[in-house]
């Protein structure tokens, strides 16, 4: 009799405690989610500033405003703040809450989209150089296909997180094949400074200035489609960088 009395208090006792770790586990999955929506969340935030400085950029090569390229120089600290913010809150996330699976995959992509976006803030920055050494040649006219190379370079930076908020494979694999579109521009780009400079030689330096913002904005698409690539990773489970034929 006693001994059926003890084995019924040390059941009760066990279930106390395993109910009691499972609710500790709700709690901290509960955390690791809400601790995730509010990285990806200021995330995003970097990743809206991140396309006005694009814009910015592309609005100072056109019209050479020398206004410009300073606010990007101010946008530029505010990122590279904002990027070391997001890192130690992805590393204290991972000691913390030691993630798995889907978990994992969000937080690793977290960290390389957050890098590729401060690498688009630089290239960003680069192109604002590029605008500011051309106000010494003003005369020198923008080649002809730039304009729409920037237009599609940022909206690739812009669907690209759009993908990653809506965990759209479909979105980032339409980013993907939007890279080939910006190769072609920046392979149009630099025949026409080619041909110009063949035609008057003495605009070679303003000429290299754009031949440089044409490498960047070509860069920046890189970026982009390494987010789609990234964004593809994070619902699929599947490393899709290198494999752009594949896509196709």
């Amino acid at each position: 009799m006693f001994f059926s009395v003890t084995t019924g208090m040390s059941g009760k006792r066990g279930n106390v405690f395993r109910y009691a770790a499972l609710d500790s586990r709700e709690k901290m999955t509960r955390h690791l989610h809400r601790d995730l929506e509010s990285l990806e969340q200021d995330l995003l935030a970097q990743g809206s500033l991140i396309e006005q400085m694009i814009q910015i950029a592309s609005k100072a090569l056109r019209n050479r405003h020398s206004d410009l390229f300073e606010k990007l120089m101010r946008n530029e600290d505010a990122v590279n703040h904002q990027e070391v913010e997001i890192e130690e809150e992805c590393l204290k996330l991972l000691a913390l809450h030691q993630p798995v699976a889907v978990d994992l995959r969000r937080v690793a992509t977290v960290l390389k989209v957050n890098g590729d976006l401060e690498r688009i803030a630089d290239l960003a920055v680069n192109i604002g150089e590029r605008s500011h050494s051309l106000l010494a040649h003003t005369s020198f006219p923008p080649p002809d296909d730039i304009d729409q190379m920037s237009e599609v370079a940022t909206s690739m930076v812009r669907d690209a997180l759009d993908a990653f908020v809506k965990w759209d494979v479909e979105m980032a694999r339409d980013v993907c094949l939007r890279d080939d579109v910006v190769d072609d521009l920046n392979r149009s780009v630099i025949s026409e400074i080619v041909r110009l400079v063949e035609s008057d030689t003495a605009q070679i330096h303003p000429a290299l200035h754009f031949f440089s913002a044409s490498r960047h904005l070509e860069r920046i698409a890189d970026h982009a489609t390494n987010i789609a690539e990234d964004v593809i990773y994070l619902v699929d489970g599947e490393i899709a960088r290198h494999k752009h034929d594949e896509i196709e």
